[in-house]
């Protein structure tokens, strides 16, 4: 089973796909495995410094709480990338407001936090 964050009209879901296998189809098929409401931060800040993403990935641990005090060149969360974890760090000392969850898979140059 594969995790994905999808966002449907403004708002973001957590979805597990799972491959269905046996059919006589050539299309692949997928089912819905489980559905869960993730909750975007209320207010994304205007200013601060934003934390892209420098390649697409999974984000596979967010390394501090929402919200928390980070110190220039802290880990704060693990973006897995061809199978390798590569830990993402702030770039300046500030309070942490994550623009992603766990689970979810990112772009390049995709808002990851933002250090204000």
């Amino acid at each position: 089973m594969r995790n994905f964050v999808v966002t449907v009209n403004g708002k973001q879901y957590e979805v597990g796909v799972e491959e269905v296998g046996g059919t006589e189809s050539s299309a692949p098929q997928a089912a819905l495995f489980s559905e869960s409401v993730v909750s975007a931060p209320k207010s994304a800040p205007q200013n601060g410094t934003k934390v892209l993403s420098p390649f697409p990935g999974l984000i596979k641990s967010l390394a501090v709480e929402n919200g928390a005090s980070v110190k220039k060149d802290q880990p704060i969360l693990v973006l897995e990338a061809m199978k390798m974890d590569n830990d993402i760090t702030a770039p300046c000392d500030g309070k942490v407001t994550f623009q992603v969850v766990k689970g979810a898979n990112v772009e390049s140059d995709a808002v990851l936090a933002v250090i204000s």
